[in-house]
């Protein structure tokens, strides 16, 4: 058994929950814009759902608003209903083809209830690469026993997921870390 294939796979997993809890970070917003907070919200056109980033345009012209251009004029108002149904906080207003959403100032509470959301989708973020270590220790486990590893190889193995466990997991709390410090930035 090829042990490179493996920790490449462990590698793979670990780094695919990371990625999802960083995007995750970003949907919360710090009081400033960020084309991230509306570029993914599902909009009802054409029959079907579509994202917001694939039928306008979607620019930042100063910190605090978030300006949105549809291709299609007639997209203003579902792309002003899916704005609001998202319930992220933002009111847009029509200024005839352009679509605008200030960002409100965000108080202490608000802040801190953010910082608190950032910790769960840390921990779900830990949880997803704790998973991923579990499930590779069990196929290191399983090739031992079938006779496709020997003891050194599946202790090397073991050694090696766990190392890369504990740096997904320090980017984790680095991320974190920063979006801690951005959420609680007046």
């Amino acid at each position: 058994m090829d042990t490179g294939v493996l920790l490449e796979a462990s590698r793979k997993k670990m780094q695919h929950s990371v990625d999802h809890m960083a995007n995750e970070l970003h949907t919360l917003h710090t009081g400033k814009a960020t084309p991230t907070m509306v570029e993914n919200i599902a909009v009802d056109a054409y029959g079907s759902h579509v994202r917001l980033k694939e039928m306008a345009a979607i620019t930042i012209p100063d910190a605090r608003t978030i300006q949105i251009q549809p291709w299609d004029r007639n997209m203003i108002q579902p792309i002003e209903k899916a704005i609001m149904t998202a319930n992220i906080g933002l009111m847009p207003t029509t200024t005839g083809p352009l679509i605008r959403c200030m960002i409100p100032e965000m108080s202490g509470d608000r802040r801190k209830e953010l910082t608190r959301v950032a910790h769960n989708m840390a921990e779900e973020g830990r949880i997803g690469v704790r998973a991923a270590r579990q499930e590779m220790m069990t196929l290191v486990k399983q090739a031992k026993k079938e006779g496709h590893l020997g003891e050194d190889e599946m202790n090397h193995l073991e050694k090696e997921i766990q190392k890369q466990t504990d740096r997904v997991i320090a980017e984790i709390s680095h991320l974190l870390a920063q979006k801690e410090k951005e959420l609680l930035t007046f």
